[in-house]
């Protein structure tokens, strides 16, 4: 095997596999080596000529520190043969190498046969990482594949001279495919492995809704209409809340298309998925309400605090507004990052009615006035302490039942009580702290939600603690049980 022969073999190699020269190159480098080690029991390197194909071996001498006891990584003692004392290698520090040019040796067939070993497994890496970048740049991608075979769920498929695979759980259900099916896909993931380069895809993701309508609405594609958000429950139905950055562009006529054909194009394509096209709007409560159609929205409660929403719908708008197995009210949540909870107007009105009940009475408690006094205040607005005791005395005397001296002293109990209040929830919070676990900002949300004792701590569950603050499950549980502990019920 001379020089020529050698770089015409590195030109086929590069041409045929798609792989730069230099890493054909760079494989041969190796593989010669690994062939003269061989066949002399000695370390070499290498080095080919990268315009002439002509290469040169030369022996290497391994550096190490002067001593007689010397065992390298491999066990192997020193060995004249493969390694060399820093005394003697010419100031060469230790690790590096000597080298001495030899003659490169003509390779038989055995030489040869694990030179071609060593090269192809080479030019196999070398493939798997150009395949690995070419299509990790492409992930997020949707592309027509071709079913080659179908094996306990999954679906394998060609993508154009490369394999790629639809896990069962990334299909969509009750889908049927059959071998030599053309369908588009969701490029996943790309991961490299010893047996290849590996590319996921999915039928199922959100984002795979999201690119079909880019790729069937001109619009969104000249960036005329903007796609917020999306959410599927794949095969059955799907959300996609859309926004016009034009005022004259109707965004939800233009992703339905003339006669539903965009929307219908999508939809065949996703195996029958129904897809509602939802307006998108800065309002929080009026998002919701348009992705809650098609059920009409009677009112809604917005909890900021806690991200949740309370959703009144008519009588006959209820099932409608869940739908079938939750499903409606699923994917409004889901697409707009609300929890929602949906309900009659009646059982809306019965639950507004219990909390102005409770507030009254906390608010007669504090005030030391009877209940009526404590619901004229609440019909005005005036829900809590801090709203009565900071009032202009004039708004609060222009209510017809109030008079100045009532509007005086209901401020002075206000006043009054907040001061309580004060003290007390700073004794609490202390009370709270020295429980481990408890910071500032959970201690503060613990005495508002009128869990003031360590005590009181002890009996709440996790779920009850997550509802005060979101702290996390660990963090949750390790404070209930040191609150539990800090009160004996472990003696």
């Amino acid at each position: 095997m001379d020089g020529k022969e050698l770089f015409l073999m590195v030109e086929a190699i590069s041409n045929e596999k798609n792989i730069t020269k230099d890493d054909v190159i760079e494989s041969l480098e190796e593989a010669l080596a690994v062939a003269t080690k061989k066949r002399n029991n000695i370390e070499v390197r290498v080095e080919v000529d990268r315009h002439t194909g002509e290469f040169n071996t030369f022996r290497q001498w391994l550096v190490i520190e002067d001593g007689e006891k010397f065992v390298d990584d491999d066990g192997e003692m020193f060995d004249p043969e493969l390694h060399i004392y820093q005394a003697d290698s010419n100031g060469l520090d230790i690790d590096a190498f000597v080298e001495e040019p030899m003659e490169s040796l003509e390779f038989g067939r055995i030489a040869a046969q694990v030179a071609k070993q060593v090269i192809i497994q080479k030019v196999r890496e070398a493939e798997r990482t150009v395949i690995v970048d070419n299509y990790t740049q492409r992930v997020g991608e949707v592309v027509m594949v071709t079913v080659k075979r179908v094996d306990r769920g999954n679906v394998f498929v060609d993508m154009g001279g490369i394999d790629g695979m639809i896990s069962k759980f990334d299909l969509i259900p009750n889908e049927s495919i059959r071998k030599n099916d053309r369908l588009r896909a969701y490029i996943k993931e790309v991961k490299s492995t010893p047996r290849g380069a590996q590319i996921f895809l999915s039928r199922t993701v959100n984002d795979m809704m999201i690119e079909l309508f880019t790729m069937e609405v001109p619009e969104i594609s000249e960036g005329v209409i903007e796609i917020k958000a999306g959410a599927r429950d794949p095969g059955l139905r799907s959300k996609l809340a859309v926004k016009a950055k034009d005022k004259r562009i109707d965004p939800i006529g233009s992703c339905i298309g003339m006669r539903g054909a965009r929307v219908q194009a999508v939809s065949n394509e996703l195996n029958g998925e129904r897809v509602d096209i939802i307006l998108w709007d800065e309002d929080p409560a009026q998002f919701v309400i348009n992705a809650m159609a098609p059920a009409e929205v009677s009112s809604i409660v917005v909890d900021e605090e806690k991200g949740f929403m309370d959703i009144a719908v008519e009588e006959d708008q209820l099932a409608l507004a869940i739908g079938r197995g939750g499903q409606n009210i699923k994917l409004a949540s889901r697409l707009t990052g609300w929890k929602l909870n949906v309900m009659s107007i009646s059982d809306a009105d019965d639950i507004q009615a219990k909390e102005l009940q409770k507030t009254g009475e906390k608010l007669a408690e504090k005030l030391g006035v009877d209940a009526e006094v404590a619901a004229v205040l609440i019909d005005e607005g005036y829900t809590n302490l801090d709203e009565i005791a900071e009032a202009e005395s004039d708004a609060l005397s222009k209510i017809e039942e109030f008079d100045s001296d009532m509007v005086g002293e209901l401020q002075e109990r206000a006043q009054d009580a907040q001061l309580v209040k004060a003290l007390t929830d700073a004794e609490s919070t202390e009370i709270l702290l020295s429980v481990e676990g408890v910071d500032e900002a959970l201690a503060a949300a613990l005495v508002e939600a009128e869990i003031t004792t360590v005590d009181a701590l002890a009996e709440l569950s996790i779920v009850e603690v997550l509802e005060i603050q979101d702290v996390g499950n660990d963090s949750a549980s390790a404070v209930i049980m040191a609150a539990r502990e800090k009160e004996g019920w472990f003696d």
